[in-house]
């Protein structure tokens, strides 16, 4: 009877598979359905959920009814006063009325909300730098072109002397252009091509590349399948943070691979690679740590500040989170990013 009843409704096989906690309520603020990351954060089965009252498991009562009340099928609804009875884990519930009558509720933790706001305002920052980036670009590079090539034939008439102070502003004009295409990289690149990448390669052609002298170990998952990634793009987020491992003055790089069955990336259903890059290095600043992915912010002297914000673009073309941990000895990154078998 149950059953048949979430089938009428028509969402119950899309419902199961939300990447976020949600619960569906009749008019009585019954639960017709828990999807499993919601039967996870009550610590509760869908057979024990059935039938029960949403009261009985988050709080307080008269506020999340107060809530519920309040819905109707013409907006969503939130707040972020409720917890569950089971624990006092703080939630954020988004509640709204189905076109066959149902309650949708999806629970945020927390801290889960927090890093959305984050991400959020990283991709704000990331479109309106490309804006920036697209305008200057016109005004720059077209006139900067043409002074490069003045200068090449300029180069072919002069010797001496004067060769050199041409020379040296051939090598100012190609920094310049370097410095241009590299804020160009910041912003948002839309319809990324994907080709088949073997992620374990891909690291160790990196390693290889460098002229250095520090113990890296390799943690890597060998049933890791060629998978779908641009790889130009991800090399170069790789390059980055090793760079930056470099340059922190550690002695010991670890890179690890894995494949992750319990994070959730928007947008995607299934299994999620995770890149981990972790140094002994000094540890990021804390005055930039919660701005460190914004472009221009750096703890060194004299860094560029695009290192880490390229690293979350690439990530975020390829539909996936960056996230960072640092103290004494010990910083690491990690790529959460959609796989894809080729």
């Amino acid at each position: 009877m149950q059953s048949d009843l979430i089938d009428s409704f028509g969402v119950r096989i899309e419902f199961s598979h939300l990447p976020v906690s949600c619960l569906l309520l009749d008019k009585q603020y019954r639960i017709l359905a828990a999807n499993i990351l919601a039967q996870e954060h009550l610590n509760v089965s869908e057979k024990r959920l059935l039938g029960q009252s949403l009261a009985d498991y988050i709080a307080p009562k008269q506020d999340l009814i107060a809530l519920l009340q309040q819905v109707s099928s013409a907006e969503t609804i939130s707040s972020d006063i409720f917890y569950t009875v089971a624990g006092h884990r703080p939630y954020s519930l988004y509640v709204s009325e189905q076109s066959d009558g149902a309650i949708s509720v999806v629970m945020i933790a927390e801290g889960n909300r927090l890093e959305a706001e984050q991400q959020s305002r990283r991709h704000e920052m990331a479109e309106a730098v490309s804006r920036i980036a697209l305008e200057r670009a016109h005004e720059i590079k077209n006139p900067l072109a043409a002074l490069r090539g003045a200068t090449q034939l300029l180069q072919a008439q002069v010797s001496g002397d004067a060769l050199d102070i041409v020379r040296h502003m051939l090598s100012d004009i190609d920094r310049i252009k370097e410095r241009v295409d590299g804020f160009l990289q910041v912003g948002p690149r839309a319809n990324v091509q994907m080709q088949a990448v073997n992620i374990h390669a891909l690291i160790d052609s990196v390693i290889k590349n460098s002229d250095i002298s520090i113990k890296v170990q390799r943690s890597f998952d060998p049933s890791i399948p060629e998978a779908l990634f641009h790889d130009r793009r991800l090399r170069q987020a790789i390059e980055n943070l090793w760079s930056n491992a470099l340059e922190a003055g550690s002695d010991l790089v670890i890179w690890e691979t894995r494949v992750e069955h319990n994070v959730n990336l928007l947008g995607h259903k299934g299994a999620v690679l995770s890149i981990k890059i972790i140094s002994n290095g000094d540890e990021i600043p804390e005055h930039i740590r919660d701005k460190m992915f914004e472009p221009y912010v750096t703890g060194k002297a004299r860094g560029s500040g695009l290192g880490l914000s390229i690293v979350q673009q690439v990530v975020q073309e390829h539909g996936g989170k960056v996230v960072a941990h640092t103290e004494r000895m010990r910083t690491s990154f990690t790529l959460y990013l959609p796989l894809k078998a080729a």
